[in-house]
């Protein structure tokens, strides 16, 4: 599923929110023309790779904010589920100290709208029932969300490969300059370096000044 360029699917749902508060009716509209918003899945509480990406954000939450940028974490567990590993130490494999919302999925509609979930639903037409086939987890899918809802960017990690937070970041960047400028960011580009208008004329100057520098 490609949602590049599409309206950010809609989430009114439970989350945990910093750290320490149950909502119950947690929902993405309220940082539209607001924020820009990372919303990034991952596995499962309690478990291994995930606690590592968690703090990661936690660690990098101030320059996301500097950005006018919300980080969201989900899962498919429960609200309680999010409390109870929130406040369990690190030592312990909590995240405790973690301050940015947790959304709980334990419906798994998020994940499966997201395109993250490690399996699908099946309907028995025989039986007139509903089966779930598959892994119930959300694999480490992440957007990019701009302040008009739309997703600009989304990557999708097997459960084993942990994320590099900094290149959200750089995201982040190319799309705040190409919003002000209205060029585009080339290949390895980060905030500081020339862009480029996305001209024939345009990008033969970029590959010019380039073959120079090197």
């Amino acid at each position: 599923m490609n949602l590049v360029g599409k309206k950010a699917p809609n989430i009114s749902t439970g989350a945990v929110i910093n750290g320490e508060e149950i909502v119950e009716n947690f929902s993405l509209d309220q940082y539209i023309g607001k924020k820009n918003v990372i919303l990034f899945f991952y596995p499962k509480d309690f478990t291994f790779v995930c606690p590592t990406e968690i703090h990661a954000f936690q660690e990098k939450l101030e320059e996301f904010e500097k950005r006018d940028t919300v980080v969201i974490g989900c899962s498919t567990d429960t609200e309680e589920t999010h409390l109870a590993w929130l406040t369990t130490p690190k030592d312990n494999g909590g995240i405790e100290g973690v301050t940015y919302p947790l959304i709980a999925d334990a419906s798994k509609i998020v994940s499966l709208n997201y395109g993250v979930l490690g399996g699908r639903y099946h309907f028995d037409r025989e039986n007139n029932t509903w089966s779930f086939e598959g892994i119930p987890v959300a694999y480490r899918g992440t957007f990019l969300i701009d302040k008009e809802g739309i997703v600009r960017h989304s990557s999708v990690n097997d459960l084993p490969l942990g994320r590099n937070i900094d290149e959200y970041i750089r995201l982040i960047d190319a799309q705040i300059h190409v919003e002000k400028y209205g060029e585009v960011c080339p290949a390895n580009w980060e905030e500081g370096e020339e862009a480029m208008v996305a001209t024939k004329e345009g990008v033969s100057n970029y590959l010019s000044q380039a073959s120079v520098h090197n």
